[in-house]
C-alpha cells in the first residue's frame, strides 16, 4: 500500500482507496478530529467523527496499519452511534518507576487526550480516552452516572497492509496453541485470544492487540468477522460473558453455571472500561520490552506496598515443584523437596493440595525445616473455595500465622465480570495478610502486577502440564512473541525427560532465561537439576531482569534469542524450532573488559545431553551457534576479576 503523508491523514478516504474501502464511514467533510502522536513522532493516531460511528486510525511511520470503529451500549441503547465531540483535554505524561521481569526500570512517556462525547439521540455524555506511545496506543471509554447500569462493546478492530497473526481460540481458555495465519485465511467466526501478534507486511513491523487495568469489567475476546471473503478480517470485540464457555470450565463447574455467567453484568456508577491496547515495534524487542501495559495501570497502594515492587515481603524468586517430574507425594516427599530446593538456591517449594491432610503441627514443622534452608512454601487452593470474604480472610490469615509466604490459586476458566472482580478480591486480600499469589487456570494478564506485586505470576500458558503436546519446540519460539507479550506466564520450564518431546536439554534450560516470570517454578525434579552437567549455571540463572535484548536472529515460531542481565552478569537463551541450524553471536552486548563465559551447547547425536566450554569473552567477540533441529543455546557471561597489583 502507497504510504500517506501527515497532511492526508486526518482525510483517510481521499488519501487511500484502501482506507477508504476499509473505513466507509468515515465523513467526507468530520466535524471533530481529535490528532495525537507519539513522543517520538513514529506512531500517529486520530478520532475521528464519522456518520454513524467515531473511529480511531493508526498509522506507523507515516503508513496506515490499522483502524478501530468504536462503539458501547448501555442498557440495550447504541450510544456510540450518531455521536458529537464537543472537544478535547489534551496531557503529556513523563515518569519511571521500577518493574520487575523484562527490565527493573519502566519509563511511562506519552501524549493523551480525554475527548468529551455527547449521544445526540440520548444526550448521554462521555469520554473517550487516547494515548500514544512510543510502542503502541490505548483507548478507553469513561462514562460517568449513577445506579447500576449494564454496558456491552461494538468496538471492531479493521486491518489495514498487514501479513500474518498469531493466535490461539479459547477452546482451552487461555492455555492453547497459536497458529500462524495469514490475514486473508482467517475466517469469519473464529475466535482469537489476545493478545494476538500481527506481523505487517514488507518487514515493517508487529502489532499485538491485547488490553489492560482490566478492573470491574468482563475481559476482551476477539472474533474474525469476514462479510466479504475478499476482504480481510475483521476483530470484534466481544466481552467475556458472550463467549462460549471453555472445554476447563464446562468440565470443572458445569453448563449451567456456564449459563448464569453468560449474562451481561451491570456495573455500578461511572463505568471505566479496560483500555484497549495496541502494541507497536519495528522489531520484536520492542514488544518484548514495552511497558504500555502496566503503564496503563494503576500504581499501587502505598499504604499495603510501601515501596512497590520493593516491598520487603514481595519477593520473586525460582522455585521447585513436585508434580512433573516423579518424586513422593507424601509429607516427606514434600520435605525432600524443600532440602533440594535448599542445596539448589531456589527460594521456594510449591505445594499442591496435599497440605490439607497435614495437621497444623506438620505444617509448621515443615515451614520451619524448609525455613532453615531458606525456603518458602506456597500453597495451592480451589478458587471456588474462596468466592467470600469470610473464606478468604480465614485462609490468607491461616497462611500468615503459619508462615506459608505464598498462594497458588486454580481453575478460574472464565472472563466473565463476576471472575474479575474474584480476582481484585484475591489480590487484596492477601496483601493484606502479605501473601504472594500465582494463578493458575487463569486469564491473560493485563497489568495487574503492577498495581498489585503480590502477583508473582500466573499461568494463562501452554506449559509443560501438557505431556503429549507436538511440536513444543515450534510453541516454545513463538510464545515470547505472543503470550508473553501479556505479561508473565508459569509455564513451568525446564525438563530432562519425555515431556520435552523434540527439544534438546540445552532447549530447555534455556527456556528459564527466554521466559519472564517472577516465580520461577521449574518443571524438573530438583535432583535431575542437581545431576545435569549444566547444573552449576542453571542454579544461578535470575527469576528477574535488569534489561533484556530480544537478538536479531530472532523470529517468530522459528528462533527466539534472547540476552538478559542481572547486575553485572549476562545470560544468553537461544531456542530453535524444526529446522537445524548455525547462527553467528556478536557480543557487543557486553561491557568492557573481559568475561568469563561458560557455554551450554547442544550435543549434535544426542538431545539428551549438551556439551558444555568454558572461556574468556569481550565485547568484540562473536559467538557461533549451531544448534540441530528443536534444539537450543545457553551462555553465562560473568566479568572476569581484575589482577591484583
Amino acid at each position: 500500500m502507497k504510504p500517506y503523508t501527515r497532511r492526508d491523514f486526518v482525510s483517510l478516504a481521499i488519501a487511500s482507496p484502501l482506507v477508504a474501502a476499509t473505513l466507509p464511514a468515515i465523513a467526507r467533510a468530520s466535524s471533530a478530529t481529535v490528532k495525537l502522536s507519539s513522543p517520538n513522532g513514529r506512531i500517529e493516531l486520530a478520532l475521528l467523527r464519522s456518520n454513524l460511528y467515531p473511529v480511531i486510525s493508526l498509522q506507523f511511520r507515516n503508513t496506515y496499519v490499522l483502524s478501530a470503529q468504536l462503539g458501547i451500549s448501555l442498557d440495550g441503547v447504541d450510544i456510540g452511534r450518531d455521536i458529537i465531540i464537543d472537544g478535547a483535554q489534551r496531557y503529556k505524561l513523563n515518569t519511571t518507576y521500577a518493574t520487575r521481569g523484562v527490565h527493573s526500570s519502566a519509563t511511562n512517556r506519552c501524549n493523551g487526550a480525554r475527548a468529551s462525547i455527547t449521544h445526540a439521540d440520548t444526550q448521554t455524555k462521555y469520554t473517550i480516552e487516547i494515548r500514544a506511545y512510543d510502542d503502541g496506543i490505548a483507548f478507553r471509554y469513561i462514562i460517568p452516572g449513577e445506579g447500576r447500569r449494564v454496558p456491552d462493546e461494538l468496538t471492531t478492530f479493521r486491518l489495514g497492509d498487514v501479513y500474518a497473526a498469531w493466535f490461539h481460540d479459547f477452546e482451552g481458555h487461555y492455555e492453547g496453541v497459536h497458529k500462524r495465519k495469514e490475514i486473508w485465511k482467517i475466517d469469519d467466526g473464529e475466535w482469537l485470544a489476545p493478545p494476538v501478534t500481527i506481523q505487517l507486511t514488507d518487514g515493517a513491523g508487529y502489532v499485538a492487540i491485547t488490553e489492560a487495568a482490566l478492573v470491574n469489567y468482563p475481559g476482551m475476546c476477539l472474533h474474525a468477522v469476514r462479510k466479504n471473503p475478499s476482504l480481510k478480517a475483521e476483530f470484534k470485540v466481544v466481552l467475556g460473558h458472550a463467549l462460549p464457555a471453555s472445554h476447563p470450565f464446562d468440565l470443572r463447574y458445569g453448563k449451567e453455571e456456564a449459563k448464569r455467567l453468560a449474562q451481561p453484568a451491570a456495573i455500578d456508577g461511572t463505568i471505566t472500561t479496560p483500555w484497549r491496547v495496541i502494541m507497536l515495534g519495528r522489531a520484536l524487542n520492542t514488544l518484548v520490552n514495552s511497558d504500555v501495559l502496566s503503564n496503563l495501570s494503576p500504581p499501587p497502594d502505598e499504604k499495603i506496598f510501601p515501596q512497590g515492587v520493593r516491598t520487603d515481603w514481595v519477593k520473586p524468586g525460582r522455585a521447585v515443584w513436585r508434580y512433573l517430574d516423579g518424586g513422593e507425594n507424601t509429607y516427606e516427599g514434600i520435605k525432600e523437596f524443600s532440602r533440594l530446593a535448599g542445596e539448589l538456591g531456589f527460594e521456594y517449594n510449591v505445594v499442591e493440595g496435599l497440605w490439607h491432610r497435614w495437621t497444623e503441627e506438620q505444617v509448621r514443622e515443615l515451614v520451619d525445616y524448609s525455613k532453615q534452608r531458606n525456603v518458602g512454601l506456597w500453597f495451592w487452593e480451589h478458587s471456588r473455595n474462596l468466592r467470600t470474604a469470610e473464606a478468604r480472610e480465614k485462609f490468607f490469615g491461616q497462611l500468615n500465622r503459619i508462615g506459608v509466604v505464598g498462594a497458588k490459586i486454580d481453575f478460574f476458566d472464565h472472563e466473565a465480570k463476576e471472575i474479575i472482580d474474584l480476582y481484585q478480591a484475591l489480590l487484596l486480600d492477601s496483601a493484606r495478610h502479605r501473601i504472594m499469589i500465582e494463578f493458575h487456570g487463569a486469564n491473560k494478564p493485563t497489568g495487574e502486577s503492577r498495581t498489585w506485586p503480590n502477583e508473582m505470576s500466573r499461568e494463562a500458558i501452554r506449559g509443560l502440564e501438557y505431556r503429549s503436546m507436538s511440536l513444543r519446540s515450534v510453541h516454545n519460539t513463538t510464545l515470547p512473541f505472543t503470550r508473553f507479550l501479556a505479561g508473565h506466564a508459569d509455564y513451568t520450564p525446564v525438563h530432562f525427560g519425555e515431556r520435552r518431546r523434540e527439544t534438546s536439554w540445552a532447549h530447555q534450560i534455556a527456556t528459564a532465561i527466554v521466559f519472564t516470570s517472577p516465580l520461577m517454578i521449574y518443571g524438573a525434579h530438583p535432583q535431575h537439576i542437581l545431576d545435569n552437567p549444566a547444573s552449576d549455571l542453571i542454579r544461578t540463572i535470575p527469576s528477574v531482569w535488569d534489561e533484556t535484548i530480544v537478538l536479531p536472529p530472532s523470529e517468530i515460531g522459528e528462533v527466539a534469542a534472547f540476552a538478559r542481565r542481572k547486575d553485572n552478569g549476562w545470560f544468553v537463551g537461544v531456542l530453535n524450532a524444526l529446522t537445524g541450524r548455525e547462527l553467528r553471536l556478536p557480543l557487543r552486548f557486553l561491557s568492557t573488559g573481559k568475561y568469563q563465559a561458560m557455554l551450554v551447547r547442544d550435543q549434535m547425536d544426542d538431545p539428551a545431553a549438551v556439551k558444555i566450554e568454558n572461556v574468556s569473552l569481550t565485547s568484540r567477540d562473536s559467538l557461533t551457534i549451531k544448534m540441530r533441529a528443536g534444539g537450543g543455546f545457553v551462555a553465562r557471561f560473568q566479568p572476569a576479576p581484575s589482577k591484583l597489583t
